[in-house]
């Protein structure tokens, strides 16, 4: 793959993917507009090499807020410990169900169905963003109010406790299959409509992300090894693409640490609805590349 066009999926990674408006789309949009196929084992290692650098963004921006939430004591690690398993163990639960379901079913006429041959789908990634931006001006709309009378989940404090953690879990599992259902709009905007704390939030989705980023790494790197029938690294120039790819990484971690700095602050002066205005609009443009065949 060009250099070029590397470096231009590893910004747009890196700019997008820790905003609420779905880096999949914006990625999976880019390498079709540039004659590249997202299904390709090749290529959804590449993006999750880059997801590797939007990790260690994570990471570096918000260690200090982490160390005063998560590791201020033994007893509030115990805790979020036990609040981010439950949370991974359902996404993990759902996004299999999903995975199984959309193989045997949506796609059972194809041979060797695998779920990452719907990411290049523009159709349903149009509907995916559509979906997601109507949960953020959702959450736009009611963050910084108290739990609503109707709210199901008992004791909704701005504070994360058990039946919020898991119902994001949940929330978040739904967003693995589909490219362009932000996990991170989702989830932030499942615990705003929780009555959680916005930077409580924002904090415990992207820890869920730091979790959720080495399995999908694996699973990507599985998948290319089995398409290529790779018994050893020197039978293949397999080891050339994680060059690029490191090259991608650290692009995509400068870029994701500004746009961190961003969505804290658009997050903290309740702009959080903005960004479902934009992913409307971008479905509409995604939805039109899709009628136009593309």
């Amino acid at each position: 793959m060009p250099w070029l066009k590397i470096f231009i999926l590893a910004m747009i990674q890196g700019a997008t993917e820790l905003l609420p408006v779905s880096s999949s789309a914006h990625v999976i949009v880019a390498e079709k507009l540039m004659g590249l196929d997202p299904t390709a084992p090749s290529m959804t290692l590449l993006l999750a090499m880059l997801h590797t650098g939007t990790m260690l963004a994570v990471i570096v921006f918000f260690w200090n807020s982490w160390k005063a939430r998560f590791f201020s004591s033994r007893q509030a690690f115990l805790d979020s410990v036990k609040l981010i398993m439950a949370a991974t163990v359902l996404t993990g639960f759902v996004g299999l169900l999903l995975k199984t379901l959309i193989e045997k079913w949506v796609l059972r006429s194809t041979p060797h169905a695998e779920i990452e041959l719907i990411f290049g789908n523009l159709g349903l990634i149009s509907a995916a963003l559509a979906a997601v931006g109507i949960l953020i001006l959702l959450a736009g709309k009611s963050s910084g109010r108290a739990c609503s009378a109707s709210t199901r989940i008992p004791a909704c404090p701005p504070t994360l406790n058990f039946g919020a953690s898991c119902l994001i879990g949940i929330v978040q599992g739904i967003c693995l299959p589909f490219r362009g259902f932000s996990r991170s709009g989702a989830t932030i905007s499942t615990g705003l409509l929780l009555g959680v704390e916005k930077r409580i939030a924002e904090d415990f989705s992207f820890a869920l992300a730091v979790v959720l980023t080495p399995p999908v790494i694996l699973r990507e790197t599985l998948r290319l090894l089995k398409a290529h029938h790779i018994s050893s690294w020197h039978e293949t120039n397999l080891f050339a693409l994680f060059v690029p790819s490191l090259i991608g990484m650290v692009l995509s971690f400068a870029s994701g640490v500004l746009a961190l700095q961003w969505l804290s602050n658009w997050l903290e002066r309740g702009r959080w609805y903005w960004f479902g205005i934009y992913c409307l609009g971008a479905s509409v443009v995604i939805f039109l590349l899709y009628c136009s065949g593309l």
